[in-house]
């Protein structure tokens, strides 16, 4: 018994050490930003009025909703894979961007991931709830793979091959083609705002029936897309409000998870001067601390009841690591619920890159991090 005892000391001991270790490499790669990153207390919409992630987030957050059983099972398939396993918190490698932004500019820097296999791998040696990418990434692997780690297959997509460029989205495949290759989740894009928006919006919600009929889980890329929305050289399709109202009409179609970008402005309503808004939002709601505006992303995601998941973001090289370790802090203190996250980790070698992936998972599992 005394043995016993002792073990858990020091396994209790060995834990903290860890822990503390893991804080201040956080704060040191922060850098200036470290003290107002992690001792900010958000007095805008205080952590008890949204739904926080947590061990038992399936279960707290999607037992009452009209989900099947199925769906329920692959949410938790998601949720209960890899390294953040059953914390609530998701780490997924997304690699849709060969046909986003092309293959060259995608997979150049590392030739390796012109082959699907590597991109899978890299996500399970970096120990991710799940891999997201292309019907035929995912296709040409999944016997292989499907059953090793969770499938997000990505099913409509825009393109950079037809000229004039245009902010669309094409389907690329059906959601009995993912549910037959075994994937766990669907995901798609809205460009909420471009010209046509609503037809993207109609098909997704389409398609999101039919994959939770099937007991697949649904991810929405909830961008902001319109020329329109850039005033005086300032991009607002990364509002803090604009963007929370395409979340909020992202889980308006069942959207499970929302993928969004970091916001990185406040009051997009008054600069682009369209749409309807409230004082409030501004005076009380948010300001402009980015862990703040991204609480109001959370508060449209019903509350938290879908799960809000950011952007890693392009790879900028020397930098990738403070910016998404960044973008971790920011996201888990607003009650986020992880980091989608992939040019930043396979644009380089796949150790490195699995390096990169881990730290950011790190911040997840840190408890020293909390909710702000």
């Amino acid at each position: 018994m005394l043995f016993n005892e002792t073990t858990t000391l020091e396994k209790e001991s060995t834990v903290t050490t860890q822990s503390s270790s893991t804080y201040s490499t956080i704060q040191s790669q922060l850098g200036e930003q470290a003290e107002s990153l992690l001792s900010h207390t958000c007095s805008t919409i205080s952590k008890d009025r949204i739904h926080l992630p947590g061990s038992d987030y399936v279960d707290r957050l999607f037992i009452n909703t009209d989900r099947n059983q199925r769906t329920l099972r692959n949410l938790q398939s998601l949720f209960g894979h890899g390294r953040l396993a059953n914390t609530g918190y998701l780490s997924i490698l997304p690699v849709d961007q060969g046909i986003e932004h092309s293959a060259a500019a995608s997979f150049a820097p590392n030739a390796d991931y012109f082959d699907p296999e590597n991109i899978i791998k890299l996500a399970i040696e970096a120990n991710c709830n799940a891999v997201a990418s292309t019907l035929g990434v995912l296709g040409i692997v999944s016997r292989k793979y499907a059953h090793r780690i969770p499938f997000l297959v990505k099913l409509n997509h825009n393109e950079l091959l037809s000229y004039p460029n245009q902010h669309d989205q094409t389907l690329y495949g059906s959601v009995k083609q993912a549910w037959n290759m075994g994937a766990v989740a669907i995901g798609a894009t809205v460009y909420f705002g471009s010209p046509d928006s609503r037809r993207q919006l109609w098909e997704v919600s389409q398609m999101f029936a039919a994959a939770h009929e099937l007991g697949m889980a649904t991810v929405l890329w909830c961008y902001v897309r319109n020329s329109g929305f850039s005033k005086d050289g300032v991009n607002y399709e990364t509002a803090d409000d604009l963007s929370s109202q395409a979340n909020h009409l992202g889980v308006t179609i069942e959207a499970d998870i929302i993928k969004q970008k970091l916001p990185e402005v406040s009051n997009g309503y008054g600069a682009v001067k369209f749409g309807k808004t409230d004082k409030k939002v501004y005076d009380s709601l948010t300001s402009e601390h980015p862990i703040d505006m991204t609480r109001y992303q959370v508060l449209n995601c019903y509350a938290g009841r879908a799960s809000l998941i950011n952007s890693g973001g392009d790879s900028k090289g020397s930098s990738d690591l403070g910016e998404a370790l960044y973008t971790a802090v920011v996201n888990k203190r607003a009650g986020g619920s992880g980091l989608i996250l992939g040019r930043k980790a396979f644009k380089r070698e796949i150790s490195e890159g699995v390096a990169l992936l881990q730290s950011v998972q790190d911040v997840y599992l840190c408890d020293q991090i909390t909710i702000a």
